[in-house]
């Protein structure tokens, strides 16, 4: 069965993963566990920059876990932050704001923000599409 997540990431960090890959909460294996190929990943990104005070509140990049594998990446030093392969897609960054009244999940729901804190949440199908075709994406 197909499922859907939001990451969470600075625009930054998320376009780093086009390089075909994801990872999320800082590195950590036990949220990445979760995903199986074949799901859509969609990355919102509150801010530019990580920490900036730059707010975007942005979907940024979108795609497909292409396989099983969870793997540790190269980051220099010490950092081996785990990872997943994805197959992104070309599309266009998206606001949050129009689509707060059409997303499930944020629908009637003031403090929807407080699940972004998480870095990596499940959302249903219908949403995915939602912010899929906000950022002309063909997923």
């Amino acid at each position: 069965m197909t499922r859907y997540w939001i990451a969470v990431a600075s625009a930054e960090h998320a376009r780093r993963g086009k390089a075909g890959f994801m990872q999320v909460n800082h590195g950590k294996k036990t949220p990445l566990q979760r995903l199986r190929a074949g799901d859509g990943v969609a990355y919102y990104s509150p801010a530019e920059t990580i920490g900036g005070k730059d707010r975007l509140q942005s979907f940024t990049t979108i795609g497909r876990v292409r396989d099983e594998e969870l793997y540790q990446g190269e980051m220099g030093g010490e950092f081996t932050p785990w990872r997943r392969n994805v197959d992104y897609v070309d599309a266009c960054s998206a606001p949050i704001g129009p689509l707060l009244g059409r997303l499930e999940f944020t629908r009637a729901n003031r403090n929807w923000g407080y699940q972004m804190r998480l870095g990596l949440f499940e959302i249903s199908e219908h949403d995915f599409h939602i912010i899929a075709g906000a950022m002309n994406a063909d997923v």
